[in-house]
């Protein structure tokens, strides 16, 4: 029979923090802000339908690109990364999974 190799462990980590994504939740605050004082602005004059369609308008169309400017900082942040050969065979050989020690 052939012998392979030992696998590789990973541990996942998230370096995420909030200054990451600070600048992204003040853009899109800003530009919610934006939206709400033109929706104001034509709530005054005789066309208040307006004003509901423009806000609707900013939420449905800012979203997808909010969310995707947040997933792929998320997916920037999260790394793999492989665990030294030492804890991975002291956790198999005790049947325990291999985490790193902080």
């Amino acid at each position: 029979m052939e012998h392979l190799p030992p696998r590789q462990a990973y541990q996942v980590r998230c370096t995420l923090s909030f200054g990451d994504i600070y600048g992204q939740v003040l853009l899109w605050i800003m530009v919610i802000f934006m939206s709400l004082a033109a929706a104001m602005a034509l709530m005054g004059s005789s066309r208040p339908l307006f004003a509901l369609i423009a806000v609707g308008l900013v939420l449905v169309l800012s979203l997808p690109f909010l969310l995707f400017a947040f997933v792929t900082t998320l997916l920037n942040h999260v790394a793999l990364e492989p665990l030294p050969q030492a804890d991975t065979t002291s956790a198999a050989t005790k049947g325990q999974s291999p985490r790193k020690k902080e």
